[in-house]
């Protein structure tokens, strides 16, 4: 991985880190999975990548709604 795709990758950890810190704790509590949405995004990009943890992420953000019954859900 080229250095500059190493320091986007730290960007969005920590806006994902910030966001779980700073802004989730002022929601309701909404994600139907464990671990949360946040959570997931964040451990899918550090396995695989910006590209590939982020759209795995977005997938899942895509799942968690009312009518999915949510459960554990790993990265895979």
């Amino acid at each position: 991985m080229g250095e500059g795709a190493l320091q986007v990758k730290k960007v969005a950890l920590w806006g994902i880190r910030f966001y779980q810190r700073f802004i989730s704790p002022s929601l309701p509590p909404s994600c139907r999975f464990y671990p949360s949405c946040s959570e997931y995004t964040y451990q899918a990009i550090e396995k695989y990548g910006l590209l590939k943890g982020g759209w795995l992420g977005i997938k899942r953000i895509s799942r968690c709604h009312p009518w999915n019954p949510g459960g554990y859900d790993p990265v895979p």
